[in-house]
């Protein structure tokens, strides 16, 4: 049997010091992980357990790259993320072992059409076109957990033009890597490949045209991404 039309490229990620790929299977991301972000957005954060979203693998932008304004906002907002990238699957995976099925980490964005997500959340609909629009995964290269170890602490931080806006700890965590793989793969059968981005700090907010973004996170690396001007 032969394809109608060429299949699409497989999504991927580089893995840093190597010249492998990292391909991409899914993206499942973690909702308001930290809570002075939960906060700023008018949630309880101690009473709520972790919940899950999704984007599509095709939605990656490589660091680096110039972004076409999304279609369809007026009020596009960043949020830096820890990007966990799984490399053994399972089920029902206890927090003791979790971290055994993390091949490493990566800088992410999960970019938010904040007025469509509020717009959904308003009418209670699904949020994928608040979050799940085209190019709205920026990602870094992986850095192996065999290199970097499995980050707990540290500085996660983003700037827009050279300003900061959001500056936290990994340590703020409300869920910890190894609790949030627990959890998810209580939900789906987590496999190689997939990504888990893992929540973002307190400081969200608008990027408009022309703006340039650059996040890093200590001992995973830095980011960045600019936004096409007109």
């Amino acid at each position: 049997m032969a394809y109608l039309f060429d299949p699409p490229p497989q999504p991927a990620l580089p893995v840093f010091g190597t010249d492998l790929l990292f391909p991409v299977r899914r993206i499942w991301c973690v909702g308001r992980n930290y809570a002075d972000h939960a906060r700023e957005m008018g949630h309880d954060p101690d009473r709520e357990p972790p919940f899950f979203f999704a984007k599509p693998a095709d939605a990656i932008v490589a660091s680096g790259s110039t972004i076409p304004f999304p279609m369809a906002t007026e009020d596009l907002h960043h949020e830096i993320e820890l990007v966990v990238a799984i490399g053994l699957g399972g089920v029902a995976i206890e927090p003791g072992s979790a971290l055994e099925h993390v091949f490493g980490y990566a800088v992410g964005l999960d970019m938010t059409r904040r007025d469509r997500q509020a717009e959904a959340k308003r009418l209670a609909r699904p949020w994928e076109m608040g979050k799940g629009f085209d190019r709205s995964a920026p990602m870094s290269a992986i850095a192996p957990a065999s290199r970097i170890g499995h980050p707990e602490r540290g500085p996660i931080v983003l700037a827009v033009n050279g300003e900061i806006r959001q500056a936290g700890d990994l340590a703020r965590q409300i869920w910890s890597v190894a609790e949030t793989i627990s959890h998810l793969s209580r939900l789906v059968e987590l496999a190689p490949g997939d990504l888990i981005m893992t929540g973002t700090p307190a400081g969200v907010g608008p990027v408009r045209p022309g703006d340039r973004l650059e996040g890093r996170i200590a001992t995973v690396g830095e980011l960045s991404v600019t936004y096409a001007a007109g």
